[in-house]
Formats: C-alpha cells, structure tokens, sequence
C-alpha cells in the first residue's frame, strides 16, 4: 500500500540509520553525553511524530530502526538531529571535567574548515547510508534490532543486552528504557504489532 500524496513511499517503510561520529571520535563514553541523545531522540519523538523501534549508543555512533511520522527517507530527521545535537554536545564537553576536551573540539574544528559550511564545529559524519526495511517483515525487522541491541555485547561492555542502559533491549527485555521506543512484536502468523513501552 502506497501513501496518497507521496506515491513512492509506501506505508510499511522504515529504515535502519548509523550515525558516526567524525573519525569515528569516541565522544559517547560519559553519561552526560549519553544522556543528551536519549533526551534528543524523546524530543523528536513527542515534536516530530518520529517511531524508534531501535536504538543503541556506542561510543562514536548511534544505530537506530525508526520510521518518520510520513514513512519517508530520514534526511530531513538525520538532518535536524544533527543540528540540534551538536550545540548541546558541544556544551556538555565544556561543561565537563573532560581531559579530552580541546582535543575533540580542536577535531571537531578542523573537521569543518575543508566543507566550508557557516557551523564553526562538526560533531557528526555528514553521510549516511540508511536502509530501508518492510516494518512487516518481522524476522527481517527483527533481526536488524537484534544485530543492533548486540553491539555492546560484541565490544564486551556487557555480557548480556538488556545490561547495557543506552539501548532499547531494556524495552524488549520488559524493562522501561531512557527512550520511548515502539516494542515489534509478531501478531499472528504474519502481522507485526508496535507496542509504546513509555
């Protein structure tokens, strides 16, 4: 099925996305930092309609299976998160008794100079390569959340993915999780339901 005023798009899309960090710089590993994109990704949660099915924070990425309020590619999302992440990342650095500090601002700031963009600083990667996946197919669906919730696991930072706070395993494990994120569950033989956890 089709949305009516953008053809392309049909209903059942999501994506997965991984957003980097420039030179994949380990920014993620103080729970200040952490905690700005839970609250980021709340925020466009309640303002722009957006569906998290998944997410999980490692230290220099994001990896997310989200739908947009339309069901359309997430540049705009990607976009604005962006925009709207790096100024509060940036004063959390400098607010923080981080002896990384002016080495990740200095990067930051050297990785802008070459775009010649107006921003001064550059926390993320510009590209991304999202991946569009049928929400209805569950075993493929939920095989790309697994593959996400495992990550800390496969970099030994907990022995099991429900453990790890800045991820959705929380959610599907039964536990309220930092983001309010849509729990896929099977309904049926061939249905997929989303469950609101928060």
């Amino acid at each position: 099925m089709l949305c009516n005023d953008k053809p392309n798009i049909p209903l059942d899309s999501c994506y997965v996305l991984t957003l980097n960090t420039v030179d994949k710089i380990d920014v993620f590993i103080r729970p200040a930092y952490k905690q700005v994109i839970a609250d980021a990704l709340n925020y466009f949660i309640d303002t722009q309609g957006l569906n998290i099915y998944s997410w999980c924070l490692m230290s220099s990425h994001l990896h997310l299976v989200l739908r947009t309020r339309d069901g359309s590619a997430p540049a705009y999302f990607e976009r604005d998160f962006k925009k709207y992440t790096t100024p509060i990342i940036l004063k959390t650095i400098e607010m923080e008794m981080d002896f990384r500090k002016e080495w990740m601002m200095k990067h930051f700031e050297e990785y802008g100079k070459p775009l010649k963009r107006i921003e001064k600083f550059h926390l993320w990667q510009n590209c991304s390569s999202p991946l569009r996946v049928d929400c209805q197919q569950f075993r493929a669906l939920m095989d790309r959340i697994t593959h996400i919730h495992e990550n800390p696991v496969r970099e030994r930072i907990v022995e099991m993915p429900e453990a790890y706070v800045f991820s959705s395993a929380r959610d599907y494990a039964g536990i309220r999780g930092l983001v309010k994120v849509k729990v896929v569950q099977q309904q049926g033989l061939f249905g997929v339901k989303m469950l609101s956890q928060n």
